[in-house]
């Protein structure tokens, strides 16, 4: 497995461009299975989940071509083809029971292997399910697959008992080709979720309320092709926005949406760092700028995880390494994800002082971190251990970053242009 080595301390400084969102394309390639017509994808980030997505489309029946521009030129594919997805193809990637709805409403029968990913927490698909049955599916679970099959989905109205972003975006797509109007109430409010919202609306769809707790679509006959270009990727911009506060540098990041990172943004500048924005277009979400500067004196500062609008448990682990090296103590509280702490053991052993009781760990600091081998347990945890090497004396050998791999695009070498001097050990 390949690993990481960080020789630090250093200091970010530079600009970088913003890869496409890993959290946005995945639905996306998966709303592909819904068109009868070549769909064009741009900005799709070069990361594991696409490719194992990509490999479980062509399993699929679809065909995709990468053309010399970059863009992924997807063809979906009808009856005739296989509809179960495997677990071999499905085992790392929780993202792969997003082609249960597509399947559903566009050949009528799945077979979809419960979905795997990061060992954060328990993270079921029971309103994904119970949202297809409101709109007329018969579910079945056995030997671990869920089969899903009907005639014809109808539309109804139904409320999600908590908001999940996955699941919201299963019963967008398969409602999208449902007849009649389904209105999808207590909706996760991403802006993964709005991207997917204007590639359907390119389709074809009829849908309205993406990014609002109600949702409403008018189901169509049919779903054409289009050309789309998926969003920035919020979570890695966050990521190289802490790397600059940590290191007290200054890096700026190209073509994202910094109203997408309201919550870090307005908490990097209150625990003392500057923030500058310009914003990005407002119909598509992306054309904006960010940039952070630090010159050391940061203040601790208390941040509890929620869905969006709130800040984003997939930044916690980020920004409980920042806290570190922050004056005082912070209480960093996950409320999304139970076990979500496994980044802690690894930055102890790194020499921070963190104390986990519950939901929350408490950071004293700033404390001094020394270089160590660490073992990454998921993939925010890989960015948090690598945001730490950079301030740490000596050198840290990152390992098992094949998490990282699945959610950020050349992480080395963008890094490597902010100054870090990292390299990639091939085993």
């Amino acid at each position: 497995m390949d690993k990481l080595s960080i020789a630090g301390p250093t200091r970010l400084a530079g600009t970088i461009r913003a890869s496409g969102a890993k959290n946005a394309a995945l639905p996306i390639l998966a709303a592909t299975l819904l068109a009868e017509e070549p769909v064009v994808l741009h900005n799709l980030p070069r990361v594991r989940d696409i490719r194992t997505m990509d490999r479980l489309l062509c399993h699929l029946g679809a065909s995709s071509e990468l053309r010399d521009d970059g863009a992924l030129v997807v063809r979906g594919s009808a009856d005739g083809n296989p509809d179960d997805a495997p677990y071999e193809l499905v085992k790392t990637m929780r993202a792969s029971a997003l082609v249960l709805g597509p399947l559903l409403a566009r050949r009528g029968h799945a077979r979809v292997s419960l979905p795997g990913g990061c060992a954060i927490g328990v993270r079921p698909i029971d309103q994904h399910l119970a949202g297809l049955e409101a709109l007329g599916a018969t579910i079945e679970l056995e030997h671990g697959y869920v089969t899903a099959s009907a005639r014809a989905l109808h539309g109804a109205r139904f409320r999600f008992a908590m908001p999940t972003v996955g699941g919201t975006e299963n019963l967008m797509m398969a409602a999208s080709l449902a007849r009649g109007t389904t209105v999808l109430e207590n909706c996760a409010r991403e802006p993964e979720i709005v991207d997917l919202a204007r590639l359907l609306n390119a389709m074809g769809a009829r849908l309205a309320g993406a990014g609002e707790e109600t949702i409403v679509i008018e189901g169509v006959e049919r779903l054409g092709g289009c050309e789309h270009t998926v969003i920035a990727d919020r979570i890695e911009v966050g990521t190289y926005l802490i790397g600059a506060a940590i290191t007290g540098g200054d890096v700026t990041v190209e073509q994202c949406n910094p109203a997408d990172l309201a919550p870090l943004l307005a908490k990097l500048s209150e625990i003392g760092a500057s923030v500058e924005v310009a914003a990005a277009d407002a119909t598509t979400g992306r054309g904006g700028r960010i940039r952070v500067a630090a010159g050391g004196g940061l203040r601790a500062s208390d941040v509890s995880t929620a869905p969006h609008p709130g800040f984003p448990t997939d930044l916690q682990a980020q920004y409980l390494a920042l806290m570190t090296q922050a004056e005082g103590v912070a209480a960093v509280c996950e409320t999304v994800f139970e076990n979500r702490f496994q980044h802690v053991p690894e930055l102890l052993r790194m020499g921070a002082d963190v104390r986990c009781e519950g939901p929350c760990a408490y950071v004293h600091g700033p404390t001094p971190l020394s270089g160590s081998h660490v073992m990454a347990t998921d993939l925010r945890a890989s960015a948090c251990l690598v945001l730490a090497a950079l301030v740490a004396e000596g050198e840290t050998v990152v390992d098992r970053i094949y998490h990282l791999d699945r959610g950020y695009e050349n992480m080395e070498l963008k890094l490597q242009k902010l100054g870090a001097h990292v390299r990639r050990i091939h085993s």
